[in-house]
């Protein structure tokens, strides 16, 4: 622990914060950019999604994929016509409240092979505590849906002391947050 200096106000050295900005870090510049276009008919899903990702080297990457309807949908299947990779995928599988299985099997043309993978994801990242992971959707009129996906890594802040240790009598941590918009999603759906 480290001591207090004279006339801060019991604020540990160190710990303090130069001005308000090093406090928080908002960055709403979003790393991806998907556009999907929808069409429901007769119980399925069939969508075409363009992804962009790292603005630096413009990586992209076009999707097919096809799912169900149904509430209890159990699978959905993809094809990536520019990687050859055809994957049938099932549904997340949630193990706990924040922890989801997906488990899938596939074929790439390009080294005409067949494999599985599976994943293990929740909303929960880092150590489990100190960041969220969350999408939220807006729903700007039928048939238009706007889809950010957002992170927050935080630490709270946090008062201390102690008397009689040579410790300072009131130490105080100010706490940081580091907030990004990850992921926007415009995605337009046609139904039958």
């Amino acid at each position: 622990m480290m001591a207090s200096r004279p006339g801060n106000g019991g604020v540990e050295e160190g710990n303090e914060p130069a001005n308000l900005d090093e406090l928080y870090n908002i960055n709403v510049v979003p790393s991806e950019l998907f556009f999907k276009f929808r069409k429901e008919m007769e119980g399925f899903r069939l969508g075409v999604n363009l992804e962009f990702f790292n603005f630096e080297s413009n990586e992209f990457e076009a999707k097919m994929v096809l799912k169900p309807l149904a509430l209890d949908r159990r699978w959905k299947f993809v094809y990536k016509p520019i990687q050859g990779d055809v994957q049938l995928l099932s549904k997340k599988i949630p193990l706990t409240k924040y922890l989801n299985l997906q488990v899938g099997i596939g074929h790439s043309f390009r080294l005409n092979a067949i494999g599985w993978k599976w994943k293990l994801s929740t909303c929960l990242g880092g150590d489990g505590v100190s960041q969220i992971r969350n999408k939220t959707s807006l729903g700007l009129f039928p048939g238009f849906d706007l889809r950010i996906g957002w992170k927050a890594e935080y630490i709270l802040p946090e008062i201390h002391g102690a008397v009689g240790t040579g410790e300072p009598i009131f130490c105080m941590n100010y706490g940081r947050l580091h907030a990004s918009i990850d992921r926007v999603e415009a995605i337009l759906t046609h139904a039958s």
